[in-house]
């Protein structure tokens, strides 16, 4: 199950999402009281931790 952590230092990067997916992530990080980089980044560890790959 994902669990939301607090973080570590950060670099800059820049993507461009949805509005309604920033919409929902901002609710979420605001829920868990974490910022919408924290949750992003958490969600992208996770998703390549959890990735099918080919062996």
């Amino acid at each position: 199950m994902f669990e939301v952590k607090q973080t570590e230092e950060m670099l800059n990067k820049t993507f461009r999402l949805p509005a309604s997916l920033l919409d929902e992530l901002a609710r979420i990080a605001e829920h868990e009281k974490v910022s919408v980089n924290n949750l992003v980044r958490q969600c992208c560890e996770y998703a390549l931790s959890n990735m099918k790959t080919e062996k």
